[in-house]
């Protein structure tokens, strides 16, 4: 049986389409499954991490650092005594004052007085002022001298003015002249209703 010139051309189509088809197939699970692998650089890129500085601490005895071991590799999960104790040596010793010590304390000065008085200030009780004292009576009693039918008269004196006055006579139309005696002289102010005694004055 021969084949004719059309079924060769549609079996080397068909030949063509499923070369295509399964390289698309490879193609897309090749990218698929290097999607999903980690990006691995190539060994001469990679570079080791140094290891963390093992750490020192003093000895209460020599003063000698000793490796406690924090490396990584170094790490030991059980307890260790020796460390412990080096810190538990270590004393405070500062040049100032001791926070840890009462008798470093400083002196507060105590207040010379409270803040606030315990007790309220106490009431002033002032008592109402009376009337004011009436004025003095502006005279000066300076002698005495004796009339005719013997009656005791005063000199008054006013500023520049002299007076002559016996019991009963007014001065000035204000003063009454109530009482001539040696030494004194009774007068009333009319005005005030305010008697005050004249006391003799010496030359």
């Amino acid at each position: 049986m021969k084949i004719g010139t059309e079924d060769k051309k549609k079996l080397a189509i068909l030949a063509v389409v499923g070369t295509l088809g399964i390289g698309s197939i490879v193609y897309i699970y090749s990218e698929l499954s290097g999607s999903d692998a980690p990006a691995t650089p190539p060994a001469s890129t990679v570079k080791a991490k140094p290891a963390a500085p093992a750490t020192k601490a003093p000895t209460p005895s020599t003063g000698v650092a000793v490796n406690v071991g924090t490396a990584s590799t170094e790490l030991d999960p059980t307890l260790k005594m020796n460390p412990m104790l080096v810190t538990e040596s270590l004393v405070y010793s500062g040049t100032g004052r001791n926070i840890f010590s009462t008798a470093s304390m400083p002196i507060i000065p105590k207040p010379v007085a409270p803040v606030r008085p315990k007790t309220p200030p106490t009431p002033v009780n002032t008592l109402p002022l009376g009337p004011p004292p009436p004025p003095p009576i502006d005279l000066k009693f300076f002698g005495t001298a004796t009339s005719a039918n013997g009656k005791r008269q005063a000199f008054l004196l006013k500023n520049d003015d002299v007076f002559l006055a016996s019991d009963g006579d007014v001065v000035q139309r204000r003063y009454r002249v109530i009482t001539v005696g040696t030494n004194s002289v009774l007068v009333e102010d009319m005005v005030t209703n305010n008697r005050q005694t004249l006391p003799l004055i010496s030359h």
